[in-house]
């Protein structure tokens, strides 16, 4: 018999003021683009994802894993995060079925990256690319994200394990 679970994730960041800040979507550099505000490297991406696959398997959330007050994750690569994600995963024979993610924001475009993130992010998964599903939307300049003041991820995962 195959276990089944949903997992869904946001985070939100704002861009960052400083303008040595890189952009970095699911892994991916995005040049030419603000950076986003936050404690590690604001990945909004991977931290929506690493969220969803928390929530999937009962195990907490970003926040209660890798806390933003914690020195030693000040400008952490994502990646970091999301390896102990499925650390967890791992313990209790999880694995990705399928990861769908919905980046949302004015700018940058993300029909340029989309495949590159899609694969970063299966990548890092250990999964076959098609699993992977990437896409973006806009607010039509309504609100924070409208305004182009930074940039939020919608991440939802299906994961399964075999029981009995």
């Amino acid at each position: 018999m195959t276990e089944f679970r949903v997992g869904q994730g946001l985070d939100v960041h704002a861009y960052a003021e400083r303008a040595d800040r890189r952009l970095v979507l699911g892994g991916v550099r995005i040049p030419g683009e603000p950076g986003l505000a936050g404690h590690s490297d604001a990945d909004v991406v991977l931290h929506a994802l690493v969220d969803a696959l928390l929530g999937a398997t009962g195990g907490g959330d970003l926040g209660l894993l890798f806390g933003s007050s914690e020195p030693e994750y000040a400008d952490a690569d994502s990646q970091v995060f999301l390896a102990g994600a499925l650390g967890h995963l791992a313990e209790g024979a999880w694995r990705v079925n399928n990861v769908d993610l919905t980046i949302v924001g004015e700018r940058p475009r993300i029909g340029p990256y989309r495949t590159a993130i899609a694969g970063s992010v299966a990548g890092l998964l250990g999964v076959d690319r098609t699993l992977v599903n990437v896409k973006a939307t806009s607010t039509d300049r309504l609100g924070f994200l409208g305004r182009a003041e930074g940039l939020a991820c919608l991440a939802v995962v299906l994961v399964q394990r075999d029981v009995g």
